[in-house]
């Protein structure tokens, strides 16, 4: 049967020009929305899931993947099973928003002398007038009593998008898979602060200054942020420092995006992740020739190695010894397909070779 899928891309919008990645003038770039903007993607694109599901009238599934482009902005790879017609994704995407109805974070600021303190059986109090904080809930039933307030940030998506046909069983199709599944183990960020030649340090000044503007901007309604701005985070608990939170978001490795990097409808596949493991792991040993001997958990006793147990090698070793199989996968699995004469199916040599190849 003719059954053609698509790949679709989506982006967020311009902050400012920029040349191989990094600003033109960063005094004029918009850190703080694109640091917003990262921050509330990951609700964006459930938005966006919600409204594709609604216009075509039935339940789309889908297999995405979020990575970051030269400019460090997060955006949106996904497989849709089935087609949609182009002129409605286009409508989708520009109708498609996200609001963040939060306490206002343009002040007063609580910082320096002022910064708010733990009491014990209270809260964080201001320390100058001992006032006691908002908490959360007290923050947002302000919000929605004030008939004049708006949004602290709508999100939407920009401009650019890109949507291509797929048919299953061809090189395209194959592609695709090896390009979202490699996802699985890659750091949402990574290869994006790695520009090379004379752009990686220009490249590291645009992230220093995303990660500036992320600082403070409160990622969560537990986000120890909230502090600087008179509210007390949801659960608050002693020991908690704006512009310290925990939350991966703030980090280098995220740069605001602290959502799933790989999102998958749940009727993707119809199988469980064990699942997919247990197969992947057949798969590899079926095709290298390697009976499945596995050892009988009833007679056992398992237990995780600790870093101090003298049969553990160190951390390096260990990388090492892990690199070095990957790799010796990888050659074998090439020796596979090259002897069967390749693969002409979605579900091949290729496309399996390059997913076992990559896992942790």
């Amino acid at each position: 049967m003719y059954q053609p899928s698509m790949f679709v891309t989506v982006t967020l919008p311009s902050y400012g020009k920029v040349r191989n990645g990094v600003p033109v003038d960063a005094d004029g770039y918009d850190y703080r929305r694109a640091a917003r903007d990262a921050l509330h993607f990951s609700k964006l694109v459930d938005r966006f899931v919600q409204n594709v599901r609604r216009v075509a009238g039935y339940d789309v599934q889908y297999f995405a993947a979020v990575e970051f482009q030269k400019r460090l902005a997060p955006h949106l790879h996904m497989a849709i099973r089935g087609t949609l017609a182009r002129r409605e994704v286009r409508q989708v995407v520009a109708a498609t928003y996200h609001q963040v109805w939060w306490p206002a974070t343009d002040g007063p600021l609580l910082e320096g002398d002022r910064l708010p303190v733990w009491a014990e059986g209270v809260g964080y109090v201001e320390p100058v007038t001992g006032e006691v904080l908002p908490t959360w809930d007290e923050a947002l039933d302000r919000l929605a009593a004030d008939e004049g307030a708006g949004p602290l940030h709508v999100a939407r998506f920009g401009d650019q998008i890109d949507m291509q046909g797929v048919i299953s069983g061809t090189d395209d199709a194959n592609r695709c898979v090896r390009y979202l599944a490699k996802y699985l183990v890659k750091a949402v960020s990574g290869g994006a602060l790695d520009a090379g030649g004379d752009g990686s340090s220009a490249r590291r000044r645009h992230a220093g200054r995303l990660l500036e503007a992320l600082r403070y901007e409160p990622c969560s309604a537990a986000c120890a942020n909230w502090l600087r701005y008179g509210v007390q985070p949801k659960g608050a608990k002693a020991g908690l420092m704006p512009g310290r939170c925990r939350f991966k978001a703030h980090g280098v490795s995220c740069l605001g995006y602290g959502g799933r990097r790989v999102l998958v409808s749940r009727k993707w596949s119809g199988k469980t992740l064990g699942e997919h493991q247990r197969e992947r792991r057949a798969f590899v040993l079926e095709a290298l020739g390697v009976p499945d001997e596995v050892a009988d958990r009833a007679r056992f006793v398992w237990q995780m190695a600790a870093t101090t147990d003298p049969d553990v090698p160190s951390l390096t070793v260990r990388l090492l010894e892990l690199v070095a199989e990957r790799q010796r996968w990888r050659r074998a699995l090439e020796q596979a397909r090259a002897e069967n004469g390749g693969s002409s199916d979605g579900s091949g040599l290729g496309e399996a070779g390059g997913m076992a190849a990559g896992h942790p």
